[in-house]
C-alpha cells in the first residue's frame, strides 16, 4: 500500500509524485518556477504541483488523491 493511499502526504518526494502523475496518464504541460502544471485528456481541470526543497506540498497531494477518486483514474500500463 502506498503512502498516498494511506493518506500520508507529508515528506513525499516531488520526483515520486511526478512519476505517479505520468503513470496516471498526466502530461507535464508547463513549468513556471516551482509550479509544474499537468493535464490529462479525460480530466477537464489542470493540476498544479510545487516542489519545495525536493518535497511535494501536502495539500496539493490531497488534491491529487481527490482528483483520482473523482475521475476514477487508474494507472497506465505503458507510459
Amino acid at each position: 500500500m502506498t503512502r498516498l493511499h494511506r493518506g500520508d502526504v507529508a515528506n513525499v518526494r516531488f520526483a515520486d509524485v511526478v512519476a505517479l502523475m505520468r503513470w496516471l496518464g498526466f502530461d507535464l504541460v508547463r513549468v513556471a518556477g516551482s509550479h509544474h502544471v499537468f493535464a490529462h485528456p479525460a480530466v477537464p481541470e489542470l493540476v498544479n504541483l510545487q516542489e519545495v526543497r525536493g518535497q511535494a506540498k501536502p495539500y496539493q497531494l490531497r488534491q491529487v488523491v481527490a482528483l483520482v477518486q473523482r475521475y476514477a483514474l487508474s494507472f497506465e500500463e505503458e507510459r
